[in-house]
């Protein structure tokens, strides 16, 4: 599935005309690339949520879209507002991203905010809003279209620590290698990403 794929007349849903009462229009669908930045090559991912979505569920479904563990705190970055799971430990005013939806504080194509995931490691990405429109006839929702690349561990050090970590894990002589490698489990393929695993996490979601 595109992005820029628009739905052909024959597979828009049909309005029953039994019915007297005006039909509710249907949700809106959101595009959105989301990218992981200061990491080359890039680590990104294409993916669809309802208009409706919370903040905070948005970040659910980020964290399966991408690979995290939804181990640590996050925070949106939109329009000079911070918005996240309110937090006294921390000194900045934070809008409860329970109560916000994606709708609210985006309403255009080819707008961008920030997400930031683990406040130790900051791993920071940029989603930007590709396409805004109706959903396909038999569409599930949130789904993951397209992607390249494995998203680093968890606690490997932010970005510093992963290129620390590759430059090991390539290196069977690098003292780090084989600690590594038992850390991460085993194997750990960077280019590695599977749409379908990814939609079977989202799938779970529903």
């Amino acid at each position: 599935g595109s992005c820029t794929r628009r739905s052909p007349a024959h597979e828009r849903p049909v309005t029953s005309h039994a019915m007297p009462r005006e039909e509710s229009p249907p949700p809106t669908v959101y595009c959105l690339n989301v990218a992981l930045l200061d990491v080359e090559p890039m680590i990104w991912r294409q993916f669809e949520v309802y208009g409706d979505v919370t903040l905070n569920r948005l970040h659910r479904v980020l964290q399966r879209v991408l690979g995290w563990t939804e181990s640590h705190l996050h925070l949106f970055e939109i329009g000079g507002k911070k918005y996240g799971p309110p937090d006294e430990e921390f000194d900045m005013l934070i809008i409860d991203d329970r109560r916000v939806v994606l709708s609210r504080v985006f309403q255009k194509v080819d707008a961008s905010f920030i997400y930031e995931y683990d406040y130790g490691d900051s791993w920071r990405h940029e989603i930007s809003v590709e396409r805004i429109g109706p959903p396909v006839r038999h569409g599930t929702y949130p789904r993951c279209l397209s992607g390249a690349r494995a998203c680093p561990p968890e606690d490997v050090g932010g970005t510093d620590g992963y290129a620390e970590f590759l430059e090991a894990i390539r290196d069977p002589k690098h003292a780090e290698h084989d600690h590594y490698l038992t850390w991460t489990g085993g194997v750990f393929d960077p280019e590695g990403f599977d749409v379908n695993a990814v939609n079977r996490q989202l799938w779970r979601m529903r």
